[in-house]
């Protein structure tokens, strides 16, 4: 794997993070990088690159997210084999997509609160302790001042973890998990349904009532296959378009929920 070949630039306004997952990503598509081949370490990857293990995490979940890679216990983390029979549809990084589209892009945390698992969220984490509590994050992702997605996080809460304010700017829920908590997300289960907006989220979108609208639910998974992070996203219906590609093969023909 010639990675040393690769640079990442510190300086640059793009994450860390987010570069050397398309660094990695790139090698996935190109062959270099084979299905069933292992990545090197995080320790190895964090070194060569003089980066934290921290941010190799992060790297690493975006591409698990995406299916591109997956964990094996006690074993490391591979390639994993592209699923051309399915075809699979990818909700875009909507910070990168607004930045290709030459838009100012922001992030408007409206709330983040420690909160009681209700039933509903004791069911969707498989727990057994009504008295666990959760990260609850609520924000709006916006470009050039209009606002185009509505997002809900809940995560498991770690007393033992700070909750550090530029943690929670990151919009992606593999973020907020890997930076809030000492688990870390290797799969991913998206649900896509089209609905009508509530009047909360018409509210906070700025557009009418019972508009249409994507809604996204995602919930991630640790090593043992249980959930450590879930989220509800709210998509414009009129801003935005969905497509699909096989597998991962995306390097011409990108799939996913696109701005329109």
């Amino acid at each position: 794997m010639m990675i040393e070949e690769q640079s990442i630039d510190k300086n640059s306004v793009i994450p860390i993070y987010y570069q050397l997952a398309k660094l990695l990503e790139g090698q996935i598509l190109s062959g270099e990088l084979k299905p069933g081949e292992a990545l090197p370490t995080e320790t190895e990857i964090a070194g060569l690159f003089e980066i934290s293990r921290m941010t190799v995490r992060r790297a690493i979940s975006e591409l698990t997210s995406a299916g591109m890679v997956h964990s094996q216990q006690g074993k490391g983390t591979f390639v994993s084999s592209p699923k051309l029979n399915n075809v699979v549809f990818e909700l875009n990084n909507f910070n990168q997509e607004i930045k290709d589209f030459g838009l100012k892009l922001s992030t408007n945390l409206l709330g983040a609160h420690i909160v009681r698992a209700d039933e509903r969220l004791l069911k969707i984490f498989q727990l057994d302790n009504p008295n666990t509590r959760l990260l609850y994050f609520r924000t709006v992702l916006s470009a050039e001042d209009e606002r185009l997605a509505y997002e809900r996080k809940y995560i498991i809460y770690t007393k033992s973890k700070p909750i550090l304010e530029t943690n929670l700017m990151d919009p992606t829920l593999s973020g907020l998990v890997t930076a809030n908590n000492d688990v870390l997300p290797v799969s991913t289960k998206k649900i896509l349904q089209v609905s009508i907006t509530t009047k909360e989220e018409a509210s906070i979108l700025g557009i009418g009532s019972n508009a249409p609208v994507f809604v996204v639910e995602e919930t991630l998974f640790d090593l043992e296959n249980k959930p450590v992070g879930w989220s509800k996203s709210i998509y414009r219906g009129d801003r935005y378009q969905l497509t699909g590609y096989d597998g991962w093969l995306r390097k011409d023909n990108h799939g996913g929920m696109n701005l329109g």
